[in-house]
């Protein structure tokens, strides 16, 4: 959530930028936060002056005391105070609870070279890379492909788990492992602390990341328990430094982590079809930073480099597509995503995201920084896909497949592949 001190402070600037993301239903809520604020600190400042009352009647009782006056009417009044001051914290506790789920509805400040507009339709593309494949022979979607080859088994995986999952088999589960160990080769090269989160998260981690209210339906819930499957390592690597205060000259703290990830996909964006496209459980490097706020923008531009780096290793076509202010997810200050090319569907499709939320998620788990003064901060926290690997395989299967229906494997991996170069029919094995 965003620091209530720009309600408290700067009201106009938090509306202003409601307007910019085109949600005006929410204006009223930044006068009404603004009220049970000021109810919370009335409050808090009668309860500060009921504890200096307190403290007054203690040494007025020990002088009445100590020259053998009366003090029996002071020590009832002294009796009465704690009452007050706890039912004053209870009014707060429940001030603070409402205040809370309304500052969550509240979107980040935008950053101001976040394009405007009012949805999808008006995101910008900022950049492209690389050449449209040309074939001389008809064009197969990545299922036709590999289920041609042997590679993959859509059809038992259905019976098993149902839709939105799949069997990997031979060497594409191969160029699964292949893909995940280029990326983490990569990243460790950057010199990133590589870690292996935990898949399974609290609820405050989730309300911490995003959007928890609008994204809870997409979650999977652990039954009986308030804990979740995480839909992406984000998740956990941002609750890597929950309620801790890192040095300055220990900053900035750069994590890549590679999990297992599970959405549920339903709604618009539900499971229509068989594929690795859009499926419940996938596999996922992702890179992370906690940094010092000036430093943000610096560490947003090496993310989106490194990603950059990645595509073009894989010789993939690709353009950066940068999210206009109504479309930018509310926990966002800036945001793009990396699309690669598809010529089965002859359009760019969202493989990789970046995002720098600035303070926003911080400050929900008393993430900070400290400097030599001992001045406290929240941390700004960036995070960017290094590589999803479903749909790049779907890329590689679509962008490299040959006239044989055999699928060229990018030069980069084929170290991983034990040097292997294609991939064949698995049947004919």
């Amino acid at each position: 959530m965003i620091d209530i001190n720009l309600i408290r402070e700067n009201p106009e600037l938090v509306k202003e930028n409601i307007k910019k993301k085109h949600q005006n239903e929410k204006l009223p809520l930044v006068d009404k936060i603004k009220k049970l604020d000021e109810g919370w600190r009335k409050l808090k400042y009668d309860e500060d002056g009921l504890r200096s009352e307190r403290n007054k009647i203690s040494k007025d009782i020990n002088s009445a005391k100590k020259n053998k006056k009366d003090a029996s009417d002071l020590i009832k009044k002294a009796k009465e105070i704690p009452g007050k001051i706890e039912k004053s914290q209870e009014k707060r506790r429940k001030l603070e609870e409402e205040i809370k789920e309304l500052m969550f509805k509240i979107p980040n400040i935008i950053h101001k070279s976040v394009p405007l507009g009012k949805d999808d339709s008006e995101n910008k593309v900022i950049k492209k890379w690389g050449k449209i494949p040309k074939f001389s022979f008809p064009v197969k979607n990545h299922v036709e492909l590999l289920e041609n080859l042997g590679v993959v088994d859509f059809d038992t995986s259905a019976k098993v788990s149902g839709k939105g999952f799949y069997y990997l088999k031979g060497d594409w589960a191969l160029l699964n492992m292949a893909l995940i160990n280029f990326a983490i080769n990569f990243m460790n090269k950057k010199d990133y602390l590589y870690v292996e989160p935990p898949l399974i998260v609290k609820k405050e981690i989730c309300e911490a990341a995003e959007d928890f209210e609008a994204f809870e339906t997409k979650l999977y819930k652990i039954q009986d328990e308030d804990l979740y499957l995480i839909p992406s390592a984000e998740h956990s690597i941002l609750g890597f430094l929950k309620e801790k205060t890192t040095p300055e000259e220990k900053l900035p703290v750069k994590i890549f982590g590679y999990s297992m990830c599970f959405r549920k996909e339903i709604g618009s964006h539900g499971i229509h079809e068989k594929g690795l496209w859009r499926t419940h459980q996938f596999n996922k490097v992702e890179q992370f930073i906690f940094c010092k706020p000036e430093d943000s923008w610096k560490y947003y531009e090496e993310l989106r480099k490194n990603t950059e780096e990645i595509m073009k290793a894989l010789n993939l076509p690709y353009r950066i597509f940068e999210s206009c202010s109504g479309d930018l997810s509310d926990w966002k200050a800036k945001g793009e995503d990396v699309e690669v090319y598809r010529p089965t569907t002859k359009q760019y499709e969202e493989v990789m995201s970046l995002s720098n939320c600035t303070d926003c998620q911080a400050r929900d788990l008393n993430i900070r920084g400290v400097n030599k003064k001992g001045e406290r901060y929240v941390l700004h926290t960036l995070n960017n896909t290094a590589l999803a690997t479903s749909r790049i395989m779907v890329a590689i299967a679509e962008n490299n497949q040959q006239k044989d229906g055999s699928v060229k494997i990018p030069k980069v991996l084929w170290k991983y592949m034990g040097g292997k170069k294609v991939i064949k029919n698995e049947k004919t094995k």
